[in-house]
């Protein structure tokens, strides 16, 4: 382990401010890199990985490959594949075929990273971050009291936050209403339910609703499904359409005006918000299944998108009452039901520790950092240590930022950025697609023609 923070009178080079995968994977690449100073801290008093949502059977929307350090480099020892070579795991593996892994398994193999790894730290929260003489100044507090730490960079990975539709204000500490996110936690708590409401059209409200369907099987339990996407459309998964997640696109979404940028995150739900099409057959499956000899108005389970919850009130006999507006056709409804699972996804938040700096960093207009393409935030000049953000410039980065194929890239390109070097060499061309026009050679100039007006009946 990493020597008390009492014996450190030199700043660290580096903070990391909690510790999810992508400040794991940082944690991980910097760990190799010699005489760099790094610790990682996180309130938590272990690593864990959406624990909510480890619905068995639940898989990765990505390969094995975007683990913490492979696409950056694949010798590191805190691969994947070594982590299976650690667990005698490696023939399993080969003979299973599977390239993408179970939900488990990636959240136990980052917690092998995370339990071994000698600059992360459990149990220890960052609970403010000022700047003062020329560094980051950190107070930290765990159960041996609070320390102050310096560091000379700072990079949050404090993750995002569940989002909780304004139509349920008044349902918000109801006990049959929750997050997606605590599913498992309060799944039990759905035993009584005799109708049973999911929310949200991504991969969490396709796998809860695949998990209802599995569990209350021929119980007489009511199922239903709204969102207001108006298809259940697939999750784009076309080799050329996951060249989005490239650092290519990544670079090319970075050079676009900021309205342009915040239009096309709306418009690209369907490369980061959209359910798994093998997540919607299992779920078709599940429906043909239960009704066999049956008509299939008999599998009691409603799936109607297009639909938005305006209004979610207690029931007036008990239960829950929603008011819904189906978008297309503006016909009303209520439904009522007995609890509701609300998978409507998470945004980047600011954290309380940041208050202290609040006013030394560059806002932009909707109080969103201001993000450069090393991933590092704009400051006041009096600022003149790195402070850096991951998963939290969906809006500068386009929709890779939570992709964790991009996870690796991302924590490299900080760690050449704050270290002022090419500590990993990162390639200069990632995509077949040109993203952008394609430029004429600067000393080609436009026809004539191409200025003049259309002819008419051209």
């Amino acid at each position: 382990m990493d020597t008390p923070y009492q014996a450190r009178p030199e700043p660290y080079d580096l903070l990391g401010v909690g510790i999810g995968p992508f400040n794991l994977s940082l944690a991980a690449l910097a760990d190799r890199v010699a005489g760099l100073r790094a610790l990682f801290c996180d309130g938590k008093p272990e690593f864990r990985w959406h624990p909510g949502l480890l619905v068995e059977g639940a898989r990765m929307q990505v390969p094995f490959l975007a683990d913490l350090v492979s696409l950056v480099d694949p010798t590191n020892p805190w691969s994947f594949l070594n982590y299976l070579r650690d667990q005698d795991r490696l023939f399993a593996f080969y003979f299973a075929e599977r390239f993408q892994l179970p939900r488990r398994e990636y959240d136990h193999y980052c917690r092998w990273a995370a339990e071994r790894l000698p600059s992360c730290r459990f149990g220890t929260e960052v609970t403010a971050i000022r700047w003062a003489g020329g560094c980051f100044t950190a107070t930290l507090r765990s159960a041996g009291g609070e320390h102050q730490v310096r560091a000379r960079n700072v990079v949050l990975g404090v993750g995002t936050d569940p989002v909780l539709p304004e139509a349920f204000d008044r349902l918000a500490d109801h006990p049959a209403v929750f997050h997606s996110g605590r599913y498992l936690d309060r799944r039990h708590g759905l035993a009584s339910a005799r109708d049973i409401t999911v929310l949200g059209s991504g991969q969490s409200g396709a796998e809860v609703f695949l998990d209802l369907l599995r569990s209350r099987a021929g119980d007489g339990t009511r199922l239903r499904w709204l969102t207001r996407t108006r298809a259940l459309a697939p999750m784009e998964y076309s080799k050329l359409g996951l060249e989005h997640f490239t650092p290519d696109y990544t670079r090319y979404f970075h050079t676009l005006p900021g309205p342009v940028r915040d239009r096309l995150v709306a418009e690209q739900w369907q490369l980061h918000k959209a359910a798994s099409a093998e997540t919607l057959a299992e779920i078709h499956d599940q429906l043909y299944e239960r009704t066999i000899g049956r008509p299939i108005g008999a599998a009691d389970a409603e799936i109607t998108p297009g639909t938005e919850v305006t209004a979610a009130l207690p029931g007036p006999c008990g239960g829950l009452e929603l008011r819904c507006l189906h978008r297309d056709s503006g016909a009303r409804r209520v439904v009522r039901t007995d609890a509701v699972v609300l998978a409507t996804g998470y945004r980047a938040g600011r954290p309380a520790a940041l208050e202290p700096l609040a006013e030394l960093i560059d806002w932009d207009e909707r109080g969103r950092y201001r993000v450069d393409l090393d991933h590092r935030v704009a400051t006041r000049p009096a600022v003149t240590g790195g402070l850096y953000v991951q998963n939290a410039e969906l809006h500068t980065h386009g929709v890779g930022t939570p992709d964790l194929g991009l996870g690796a890239h991302r924590a490299a390109v900080i760690l050449n950025a704050l270290t002022g070097r090419t500590v990993h060499r990162l390639p200069a061309r990632t995509a077949w697609t040109s993203f952008g026009p394609a430029l004429l050679p600067a000393q080609a100039a436009f026809p004539e023609e191409w200025n003049r007006a259309p002819v008419a009946g051209r």
